[in-house]
């Protein structure tokens, strides 16, 4: 018996959460994720033709990582086992490994492991599953809230498929929304429940992309719902819930935006390029119109400090700190008083020099790293901690810097395949004229040397 039908079968209807119940148990019940698992998307067809491989789920909290393993726990002809990273460690994994070998020996049968927050295993506990792994014997599903290229070991990933899954969108919210109020079994169409447009609209909204607070914020609002005025004890007639019955149970006021979103973006737009264009007044006026309608502080603070690096980048390096420091202020003061940290740092932004270099460099490298894939580091910059690496060349002819002349050296840093790429390229105002002054005398100074070495060779084969 699985994770998930034994807590089926433990609880009853009663006792479990209604995020729990609502859990898809089909592919075509599954929600958002289209990306992945729509029509023809590989996770998709590889869970209909069974035949499954080792991944790692990355996403956001509530965007469907373990549901997905419940899926294809149950539409593929395998053994299933749940296991948890933050309660198990190497023990319970050999455990698993002997069950896996049973299941091979005395079924044929294939095992899949799911590991849920595979993230917080070390790096001992990963390697005790890599044998198992490369040998077949285990099909792995990691879950992970963490980039798996900084928590799972090399390895690991090498021999894992990584599928990126997105926060749900706020259509997907309300759609699973919807199915709970109307699902009689598992969910709340007993009650007859309604919620009007703009409540289903402002329960998505706080949700922020996670099914499982959204469906926990619906079960939160049924509990203190009182009986309508007028309605009868049989309950036959419908109970429509209101806006302001949500903001009282889940104690978030609904921004004073229409119910599409639209003025959201509108303003959160005006405020990001009044900054853009150097206007203070106008950038703290939009500003202070979203604070008064309620929006998240939190989700300004982080546009100004995306702001920072995308639209300031390095014609004012400061602006960054200002942005992050503004950030930190608020945090600490909360609101009224520290909406004027905020005001601060949109009007620092506003008046900081413009330079979208950094922003422009980093499509560029995007672009390169998807077109060439993982290019090897040159030796001479490779760190040579062993002896072994030092006798295949690691780390030999590198030039220290800060021993060179003006601490200029003629060396390469890129991959040979690419090293005539220029990524990034600064403007002439702001601090960025002073960057371009300095990367010009080191190129200089570098074709100097080259010329210099150059001519010393010469000299040596005429010798």
């Amino acid at each position: 018996m699985d994770l998930f039908e034994y807590s089926s079968r433990k609880f009853s209807q009663g006792h479990r959460p209604l995020a729990e119940r609502m859990r898809p148990r089909k592919l075509s019940a599954f929600v958002g994720q289209a990306h992945v698992v729509g029509e023809e998307k590989p996770l998709r067809r590889m869970i209909e033709a069974d035949r499954i491989f080792s991944m790692i789920l990355w996403g956001p909290p509530g965007c469907g990582k373990t549901t997905l393993a419940g899926i294809i726990a149950r539409e593929t002809r395998s053994c299933f086992i749940h296991f948890s990273a933050v309660l198990s460690g190497i023990r319970e994994i050999r455990d698993v490994i002997r069950q896996a070998k049973d299941n091979r020996d005395l079924h044929r049968g294939r095992t899949i492991l799911f590991v849920d927050e595979i993230h917080r295993f070390n790096k001992a506990q990963q390697d005790a599953f890599l044998p198992h792994v490369e040998s077949g014997l285990i099909i792995l599903i990691g879950a992970t809230t963490e980039n798996p290229s900084f928590e799972v070991i090399p390895p690991l990933m090498s021999r894992c498929r990584v599928f990126t899954l997105h926060p749900l969108s706020r259509s997907d919210i309300e759609r699973i929304l919807r199915a709970a109020l109307i699902e009689p079994q598992d969910g709340l169409g007993k009650q007859r429940l309604r919620l009007r447009a703009d409540a289903l609209a402002h329960l998505a909204d706080v949700a922020d992309g996670d099914a499982r607070l959204a469906l926990n914020f619906l079960e939160q609002v049924v509990s203190v719902l009182r009986p309508a005025a007028g309605s009868d004890d049989a309950g036959t007639s419908e109970r429509r819930v209101t806006l302001a019955e949500v903001e009282n149970a889940v104690l978030r006021k609904s921004l004073r935006y229409d119910k599409t979103g639209e003025e959201h973006y509108n303003l959160i737009s005006a405020f990001h390029k009044s900054m853009r264009g150097g206007d203070p007044d106008a950038a703290a006026y939009w500003l202070c119109r979203m604070l008064a309608a309620g929006e998240d502080p939190m989700y300004i603070s982080r546009r100004m400090v995306r702001f920072a690096s995308e639209d300031v980048g390095n014609a004012d390096p400061q602006a960054l700190q200002v942005a992050l420091n503004a950030t930190e202020a608020y945090r600490l003061l909360g609101s009224p008083e520290g909406d004027l940290a905020l005001v601060q740092g949109a009007v620092y932004l506003a008046c900081a020099p413009k330079s979208n270099r950094l922003y422009a460099a980093h499509q560029r490298i995007k672009a390169v790293v998807d077109r060439t894939g993982s290019l090897p580091t040159p030796l001479h910059i490779r760190n040579a901690p062993t002896r072994l690496m030092k006798n295949l060349g690691y780390g030999r002819g590198y030039q220290y810097p800060p021993d060179a002349e003006n601490g200029v050296v003629d060396q390469e840093y890129l991959p040979r395949a690419i090293r005539h790429e220029r990524f990034y390229i600064p403007g002439g105002g702001g601090y960025e004229r002073r960057i371009q002054h300095r990367l010009t005398r080191w190129c200089q100074q570098k074709r100097h040397l080259r010329r210099h070495q150059s001519g010393t060779e010469e000299q040596e084969e005429k010798q």
